[in-house]
C-alpha cells in the first residue's frame, strides 16, 4: 500500500469533529509567527552523547577490513575508468586522424 493510499484511508476514518480538530492543530503548527523554542546546548550535547552510546560501532578487525575493501574498490574503479578514457581517447584519435 502506498503513502497516497494510507493518508486517503487516514481521511475517510478522520471525519465530522475529529477531522476538524486535526485541521485546527496543523494550522496552529504552521504559523509563521511563532518559533519553537531552542534546545540548550548542555541538553543537545548529553543527548548526543546518549545516541552515539546506541550505536553498534565496528571492531578494530571489521574496520580494517572494511579499510582494505574501499581501498581496493577504489583504486580498481579509478584504473578501469583511467583504461576506458585511454582505450576511447586511442580511438577517437585513430578514427578522426591525429598526427
Amino acid at each position: 500500500m502506498n503513502r497516497q493510499a494510507k493518508r486517503m484511508m487516514q481521511k475517510q476514518k478522520t471525519t465530522g469533529p475529529d477531522r476538524l480538530e486535526s485541521m485546527q492543530r496543523r494550522r496552529q503548527v504552521t504559523q509563521p509567527g511563532e518559533r519553537r523554542k531552542r534546545t540548550p546546548i548542555r541538553v543537545f550535547l548529553k543527548e548526543v552523547r546518549q545516541e552515539l552510546n546506541k550505536v553498534a560501532w565496528p571492531s578494530r578487525q571489521e574496520m580494517i577490513a572494511y579499510t582494505v575493501v574501499v581501498l581496493v574498490s577504489v583504486v580498481f574503479l579509478t584504473s578501469l575508468v583511467f583504461a576506458m578514457d585511454l582505450g576511447f581517447s586511442k580511438a577517437v584519435i585513430h578514427i578522426f586522424g591525429g598526427q
